[in-house]
């Protein structure tokens, strides 16, 4: 694919991953955990974008924005840094990225933590959502699904025509979804023009816009003002925009994709690479601990310095609970 001058990609690093407790913290999200083949998901999103795209933008916040730099250092890459001083959800996110662009710009919006494989599927789809974004549409990508999935929003679609977006549903919902045929994963990619973008938010959220623009024309070498950021309202793209617009496209793509955010996909995605596990399905992740299971089966073990977490795989979900509780008590074992 040839590289356009104008092609910009800006990866959104904001998450903790709280279902990824306790490999995940507040000082060490997911996207930077090097669990993968020596890698980190926020590297192999840098690698995966480089020959699409000639410049690269950042959106990360105070926390962890050293963290991203040096996997910018590792792989060599030159990147325009955006620091937000507070998350403001990704309405405001994008918009800064927008407003850092040039109007005829085109944006490839992807987040830091996914796994995607099939690269001749994924470069097929964001060559089709540059050429759609190119006439003036804002491009959303559909992942088409392979199982009832909970954890994932859905995009009701018809050719490229957007019908609905649906929150994430209940499992006789997601059975539903994949019995009528016409039901996509929404991945929380994006692609577009930055003045289309912006005319859009200005028309469905003025006041995301305004604020987003002051705060963008105050910064000082991307660092973004905290005050002035709090007066952003929090909203995601997906309610001010992709919900809103008529200028949406979705592009319905078959590569292989995951958010990764629960420890059954981490499991899945491990397993797929050769991780071991023992004849019952348990797995280990996170040490090289001799370690046998007993009696049990689709089990996972999760090691830390200062924590350990053993779960049943299909419970997965419920670890965001166990986070929320920690949260509560304001526990040292979030960092």
């Amino acid at each position: 694919m040839s590289l356009d001058k104008s092609i910009t990609h800006v990866i959104l690093t904001g998450g903790v991953g709280s279902r990824l407790w306790p490999l995940s913290r507040k000082s060490r999200p997911k996207q930077y955990l090097e669990i993968f083949e020596g890698k980190s998901l926020f590297e192999m999103t840098v690698d995966r974008n480089s020959h699409l795209a000639n410049k690269v933008m950042v959106v990360g916040n105070v926390d962890n924005h050293q963290l991203s730099g040096k996997v910018m250092d590792k792989t060599n890459t030159s990147y325009l840094n955006i620091i937000e001083a507070t998350p403001r959800n990704t309405a405001a996110a994008i918009a800064f990225a927008a407003f850092a662009s040039e109007p005829d710009d085109i944006l490839i919006i992807t987040p830091s933590d996914h796994i995607i494989d099939q690269m001749d599927n994924y470069n097929h789809a964001i060559s089709e959502a540059v050429s759609k974004a190119k006439d003036g549409f804002i491009v959303t990508f559909g992942v088409i699904p392979t199982k009832p999935e909970t954890g994932y929003g859905y995009i009701e679609a018809e050719g490229d025509n957007v019908i609905s977006f649906r929150e994430k549903p209940n499992e006789t919902t997601a059975k539903e979804f994949i019995a009528k045929g016409n039901f996509l994963w929404n991945s929380g990619m994006f692609c577009f023009k930055a003045s289309v973008l912006l005319d859009e938010l200005k028309k469905f959220q003025l006041d995301v816009y305004e604020k987003s623009k002051r705060v963008w024309e105050a910064n000082k070498e991307g660092f973004l003002d905290l005050n002035l950021s709090m007066e952003i309202p929090s909203i995601s793209i997906d309610y001010a925009v992709m919900e809103r617009s008529k200028k949406i496209k979705v592009v319905p793509a078959s590569f292989s994709w995951s958010d990764l955010g629960s420890f059954e996909s981490v499991y899945d995605y491990l397993n797929s690479k050769g991780h071991p596990t023992d004849a019952n399905g348990n797995m280990v992740i996170g040490c090289d601990k001799y370690t046998t299971f007993l009696g049990l089966k689709n089990t996972i073990f999760v090691y830390t310095e200062t924590a350990n977490l053993i779960l049943q795989k299909e419970s997965s979900q419920d670890v965001k609970d166990i986070y929320i509780e920690l949260e509560r008590r304001n526990s040292d074992l979030l960092n």
